[in-house]
């Protein structure tokens, strides 16, 4: 088959299917080698267009296109939002009877499906790879590639077994695909899934359309509130939480303010959870709170914000669970609020677990990594591209861009804090030692006659959450440890040394009071809103609402209808006939087909 045939053909079906005018990025080049049965290696932002990579050269090849995706919970709307454009798809997975199971592998033999989505496990029994071996493969794509990684921060071992598909059907071409992989995970995932001849793409890692915020943690969940009512009333969003117990009362503490708030996380039960990630996908103004069991490949475009109360464990997760905001390129906002307690107990978290020297000293690594994200001066986009291999100028739409934080000489103020901590013997935690630095009156002190200290009230002169700033900043740089075996015992490390002994000086950001959220106005480069006229807005708001009973109808979230994008093209264009309606991106032919009349007549009611 010729390359330029394959690329007309490619783009016919982006066109006339999907409904868009042209490829993204490196869209069409993916699309052209796997159409032509080559491999790749794909590392595409959230929102870049992921799906398109092997859902076209599906189409263009003979035979089904196989999909390997961990995320049971969506494959039914991946699978509806294919129907609604007249993709014939379907998925495997244990939600499912055998009678319905049976009769879709009738269809993957018989070959009346363009694609199927399976779940890994699924995947691995013998009757599903005995299906394949018996049907017309078109290709195997590898969702969310970097769950094969040990190294990285979402491994699952059932991925590891994949490198079966290339032993098992070595002429049917595969593509991996992930969000987030740094240079170490990248090589994993073509180690394990036998990729290493497989041509690499990698796109651009920055969202110039999120604003990165991290705020010093006071009170995480009244926080969070605050910045959910100035900044996104009304929207859509997600707050994701350490365990289960703080997901549940953050819910619950949220609902009792006046946000909708829907709990998620892997203790409860299946069908409250289901229930729930159901009602976020469907409804508009639904904010879920969750562990990072929820989430991963969460397709809903509309999210216009993902706050973290806790500290993620990698720059990878942080990357990955902010990036489930602004799918659709619209302004949204990644916030997060942090504190002395997160830096102790993912260190805590990474000591105590049960995984080998090797594994904790690379989580380790990871976790300085986000420290130093959180820590740093200058700008967080620039740092947070900088971890996966990209340059980048000043992005001015982040909050250390906005708001430049002020650095000072923390030398003395830190040889204070680690003399104390030497006078107690290290043997004492967080609060203690910065009761006797500040000269606190208390029992404790008094027991221990830690208040006839040289050092007792020699810090005197700042809060106790000024030291806590410092204190946090001195265990993110490596210089004091907390020992977990020992009551949270603070320790100096072999780096301190130089710095007590005046050979070394330390640059600290300066504390800052936390702040009530004010709305900020700026707006990020790259995206240029939609300025809607007044009649462009009656029409957006009334497709908005026709959009919401057309979707229950169909029992599927609306952005399977139509995403808002589209509709805003739809009210500028004002189609007065289907022809008019053809060409609007995202209104592909079947689109036109089921809708558009009905889109038609609702714009010449509106005169």
């Amino acid at each position: 088959m010729q390359t330029n045939t394959t690329g007309a053909r490619a783009l016919h079906l982006l066109q006339t299917v999907f409904g868009y005018p042209s490829f993204r990025g490196q869209q069409a080049e993916i699309v052209d080698l796997l159409a032509r049965g080559g491999d790749a290696l794909v590392l595409m932002p959230t929102g870049g267009g992921k799906s398109l990579c092997y859902q076209i050269p599906s189409l263009l090849r003979d035979g089904v296109g196989v999909v390997i995706s961990p995320l049971i919970a969506l494959m039914q709307d991946q699978v509806d939002a294919l129907a609604e454009v007249g993709v014939r798809a379907a998925f495997l997975n244990s939600t499912q009877t055998y009678e319905e199971s049976a009769r879709i592998e009738r269809s993957v033999r018989n070959g009346d499906l363009d694609l199927v989505y399976v779940a890994p496990e699924r995947l691995m029994t013998p009757r599903c790879l005995d299906l394949l071996e018996a049907s017309k493969i078109a290709l195997f794509a590898i969702d969310e590639a970097h769950c094969v990684s040990q190294w990285g921060h979402d491994f699952r071992p059932e991925y590891i077994k994949l490198s079966v598909l290339h032993e098992r059907f070595p002429a049917v071409p595969r593509i991996a695909l992930t969000a987030t992989a740094d240079h170490q995970t990248r090589a994993e995932i073509a180690k394990r899934l036998q990729l290493e001849n497989a041509q690499q793409f990698v796109s651009s890692f920055d969202r110039p359309n999120i604003r990165y915020q991290i705020v010093e943690k006071a009170n995480g969940r009244k926080q969070v509130l605050d910045f959910i009512e100035s900044e996104h009333p009304g929207d859509a969003g997600i707050v994701y939480c350490l365990s289960r117990k703080k997901v549940e009362e953050t819910a619950e503490f949220l609902n009792a303010n006046g946000v909708a708030a829907l709990p998620y996380h892997a203790g409860m039960e299946i069908a409250a959870r289901t229930a729930n990630q159901a009602r976020f996908l469907r409804e508009e103004s639904i904010v879920m709170v969750a562990t990072i069991a929820f989430g991963m490949g969460i397709d809903k475009p509309d999210v216009r914000f993902v706050a973290h109360l806790d500290l993620p464990k990698s720059i990878e997760g942080y990357y990955q669970e902010t990036g489930r905001a602004g799918r659709d390129g619209a302004p949204a906002d990644a916030w997060m609020a942090y504190g002395l307690q997160d830096v102790v107990q993912q260190r805590r978290m990474i000591d105590e677990s049960d995984a080998g020297e090797t594994f904790k000293r690379v989580q380790g690594v990871k976790l300085d990594a986000m420290l130093g994200l959180c820590e740093t001066l200058t700008c967080r986009r620039v740092r947070l591209l900088e971890y996966f291999g990209q340059a980048a100028t000043p992005c001015g739409n982040c909050d250390t861009c906005l708001n430049p934080p002020v650095s000072f000489d923390a030398t003395v103020p830190v040889q204070k804090l680690l003399s104390t901590i030497y006078r107690v013997e290290q043997r004492f935690g967080a609060g203690h030692v910065l009761d006797v630095l500040r000269g606190v009156d208390s029992d404790k002190a008094r027991q221990w006659r830690h208040d006839k200290l040289s050092t007792f009230g020699i810090g005197s002169d700042r809060s106790e959450a000024e030291w806590r700033a410092i204190l946090r900043q001195s265990i993110a740089l490596g210089l004091i440890s907390v020992d977990h075996d020992a009551y949270s015992a603070l320790k100096l490390t072999d780096e301190a040394r130089p710095v007590l002994r005046g050979g070394q000086t330390v640059q600290l950001r300066q504390y800052q009071k936390p702040v009530k959220q004010k709305r900020q106005t700026a707006r990020p480069k790259g995206y240029v809103e939609s300025d809607l006229s007044a009649t462009e807005q009656a029409i957006f708001d009334k497709l908005r609402w026709w959009r919401v009973e057309t979707a229950r109808k169909h029992n599927v979230p609306a952005y399977v209808i139509f995403h808002d994008a589209t509709m805003r093209e739809i009210a500028k264009a004002k189609p007065a006939s289907l022809n008019d309606l053809r060409g609007v991106t995202g209104v592909g032919e079947k689109k036109l087909e089921t809708y558009g009349e009905e889109i038609v007549a609702l714009i010449a009611e509106m005169g």
